[in-house]
């Protein structure tokens, strides 16, 4: 697999394209449950969270898209495309959304996780992740729409639209902060313990699988992924600051919260 970026003016032409295949084709993919209620929407905060009328913060389950720029940061590359793109599907939808409620209903912020559908029950995720404006992410248990949202992901990445045209994927030697990230490396070791699975780059980076969600995995296939080059997406901690780092032990781990966060690259 390959992932890549581009700079924003050049894909927007593309992602509209593709947006008119997912117009036709996300209720299909990502069908909406019958009987969502619509609720109002006050504002849209940035790519993959909305502000509703009742005062919820909503975070769009699966998706995660690049940061609008706080605290004198500059936005990341697409962060204000994906944030115009979702008030555009907010706007075509009456200035209402349905929700469905994740498994697990809040994040630690006390945001609600939902999956989020037009009017035409179309998933506003699915759809951004089509026009390459976000990266596909599975937190379990809030994975019901996680292989849909996958091959909304593959079209973009197929087409190289937005995210994907240039590869923003860092080598596990480069990783020198926190925060999401896709990553490539040769894995030097697997290990089990009371942990959980630790997948090993050296010294650079460790993959983690929680123990309780060990049970989502395929714990052989994964015991065989040393020598092998693979790719893995999500949030990298910096052990150090947890004051939790051992002589010897990588600075950088990442958690893995669901297969389709990990996979191998076929060389």
């Amino acid at each position: 697999m390959r992932f890549s970026r581009l700079l924003e003016k050049a894909s927007l032409a593309g992602a509209f394209f593709m947006s008119a295949f997912w117009l036709s084709t996300a209720q299909a993919l990502c069908p909406a449950p019958p009987s969502l209620p619509l609720v109002s929407v006050q504002r849209v905060v940035d790519g993959d969270t909305l502000r509703l009328g009742d005062g919820r913060s909503v975070r769009m389950i699966g998706l995660n898209t690049p940061e609008t720029g706080k605290k004198g940061q500059a936005a990341e590359p697409f962060a204000e495309a994906a944030k115009r793109r979702l008030q555009a599907l907010v706007d075509a939808s009456d200035g209402e959304v349905r929700l469905r409620v994740g498994e697990q209903p809040a994040d630690h912020y006390g945001r609600t996780l939902a999956n989020v559908y037009g009017h035409d029950n179309a998933n506003f995720e699915a759809q951004l992740l089509s026009e390459g404006l976000g990266y596909l992410v599975a937190v379990f248990p809030n994975v019901a729409l996680v292989n849909c949202q996958k091959a909304a992901e593959q079209s973009a990445r197929q087409a190289r639209l937005g995210l994907w045209r240039n590869s923003p994927v860092v080598p596990v030697e480069r990783v020198n902060s926190g925060g999401f990230a896709v990553l490539s490396g040769r894995v030097t070791e697997v290990q089990r313990n009371g942990g959980g699975v630790w997948i090993e780059f050296g010294n650079s980076v460790v993959l983690r699988i929680a123990p309780k969600l060990v049970g989502q995995f395929d714990v052989p296939a994964i015991q065989r992924l040393k020598g092998q080059q693979v790719e893995a997406r999500g949030w990298v901690v910096d052990r150090s600051r947890r004051g939790g780092l051992k002589s010897g032990q990588p600075r950088w781990m990442m958690p893995i919260t669901h297969p389709v966060m990990l996979d191998t690259i076929n060389k």
